[in-house]
């Protein structure tokens, strides 16, 4: 009977059914309108999504097992250490930070949409430090090397992902005046549209959602993000609003004349779970044990994955600038064909 009810508590985690079922139970609807109602209303929304966007490929014939291998041993690997450090990192940065803010907010809405521009700030450098410093490339490789979008990829994450996200995310925001319980909300907003903008084409597959791929990142700007094609490396790093990614210039719109190739350009044992988990690890390793000096060794580690002491260089702005190169173009003009191929479909 304990292994069934494991089994149950399980499923209904996953699901997100516990609060919702809790509410029912009480018999107190009111509940649903305030933030642990709505959570518990919305919580449920992904997993369903993702069973039925398992169905609809499924019907279409074009649902492969292998395509959420990755993912679900990732999310049986991280399904409780993960979240334990997260929130523990969580609360330790608002426990250590908060007497270093340089100033208090109060839960507006105006601090709120200055609170979400802050939480988007630093999510970016949390998400742009994690492609540009190996190391960190080492956590978050693991949630770009599936080699298909579907709803499943927003839970393959390297366990220490979380908290390394966590430290970077909170300690920004609460140094810069974000006060916790406005936080929390921000974060399960980020959280919620941060799992469904990895949507796939098998329930959603023109991912640009008309005209909100001009207003906020939507699952086509984020598929971008997970190809691993030249033009679209290392772009797109911002979650809900694309402010941070149009300041640094790492914007880029989805050409839907080049098919996305998702997954991570090292070459990898194909669909391998262990690869992907620690593939960038070892790999690492490997080149910090064979570098000459103790200078090369570490540079190894912080400098961008594709580094090499030896000069030659395969790191995604040497690949990008071969790419605009090879075309005799730069990023502007590329971005300016894309933006007319938008307005022409528009059109059409």
């Amino acid at each position: 009977m304990d292994f069934l009810k494991t089994i149950y508590d399980h499923i209904t985690g996953f699901f997100g059914l516990g609060g919702l079922y809790d509410i029912i139970k009480s018999g107190d609807y009111g509940k649903l309108l305030t933030y642990d109602g709505i959570t518990a209303l919305l919580g449920p929304m992904l997993p369903v999504l993702l069973v039925f966007e398992i169905i609809r490929g499924a019907f279409y014939k074009r649902f492969k097992v292998i395509h959420y291998k990755i993912s679900f041993w990732t999310y049986v690997l991280n399904a409780f250490i993960g979240s334990v450090l997260s929130i523990a990192m969580v609360g330790f940065c608002i426990g250590f930070f908060s007497k270093f803010a340089i100033f208090k907010t109060t839960f507006t809405w105006y601090w709120f949409i200055y609170g979400y521009i802050v939480w988007e700030f630093a999510h970016f450098w949390y998400h742009y430090l994690a492609h540009k410093v190996r190391i960190l490339w080492c956590l978050h490789s693991t949630h770009h090397a599936p080699e298909s979008m579907n709803l499943s990829v927003t839970f393959a994450h390297f366990f220490l992902e979380a908290p390394y996200a966590d430290l970077i995310r909170t300690s920004i925001c609460i140094l810069l005046g974000v006060n916790p319980p406005m936080l929390f909300v921000i974060m399960f907003i980020d959280g919620f549209w941060g799992s469904m903008i990895h949507i796939g084409e098998n329930l959603v597959e023109d991912g640009r959602l008309g005209f909100l791929n001009k207003i906020v990142l939507t699952p086509s700007h984020h598929r971008v993000h997970h190809a691993r094609n030249p033009l679209y490396m290392d772009t797109n790093f911002c979650n809900l609003l694309p402010i941070w990614d149009k300041v640094f210039g790492t914007f880029q719109n989805e050409d839907r004349k080049i098919p996305i190739e998702y997954g991570i350009s090292r070459p990898m044992v194909k669909n391998s779970f262990l690869d992907a988990y620690f593939g960038e690890i070892i790999a690492l390793a490997k080149d910090v044990s064979k570098a000459p000096g103790i200078k090369n060794k570490f540079l190894y580690i912080i400098m961008p994955p594709g580094w090499s002491h030896t000069g030659d260089h395969k790191m995604t702005t040497v690949v990008k600038k071969a790419y605009f190169e090879s075309l005799g173009e730069d990023k502007n003009e590329q971005e300016k064909k894309v933006i007319k191929q938008d307005k022409k479909e528009e059109v059409a």
